[in-house]
């Protein structure tokens, strides 16, 4: 969990806050975020049932740029898996595996 948080946390550029989980064997670190606003925000969760990995659901997060997440991958300990592409009139994405393998996205309109 600390290697996936320091991941993420550099990537992002965000800090995570540790969340009193409701079950003790969960850990999770929260995005922050604005309940009253809107978006979303989110959560590593950790429990022993599931594996960390490919094959799961890929998130996107949103981006002002995705080239900018994109090139912090590589120094937080990840893979960019595609580089910044266009995906027509819906901006950009970047595809990375973050340290745990896991293939996340990075959304971007420019």
């Amino acid at each position: 969990m600390a290697r996936a948080q320091a991941f993420y946390e550099a990537v992002l550029q965000t800090t995570l806050a540790s969340i009193d989980a409701p079950d003790k064997n969960l850990t999770m670190l929260g995005f922050s975020g604005d309940m009253e606003a809107p978006g979303c925000s989110g959560a590593l969760v950790h429990t022993p049932e599931l594996s960390a990995g490919v094959g799961g659901t890929l998130v996107y997060f949103c981006c002002e740029d995705c080239s900018n997440e994109e090139s912090r991958v590589a120094n937080a300990g990840g893979a960019v898996v595609q580089s910044k592409m266009a995906i027509g009139e819906y901006g950009f994405i970047a595809l990375a595996k973050d340290t745990e393998g896991n293939i996340v996205g990075f959304h971007s309109t420019r």
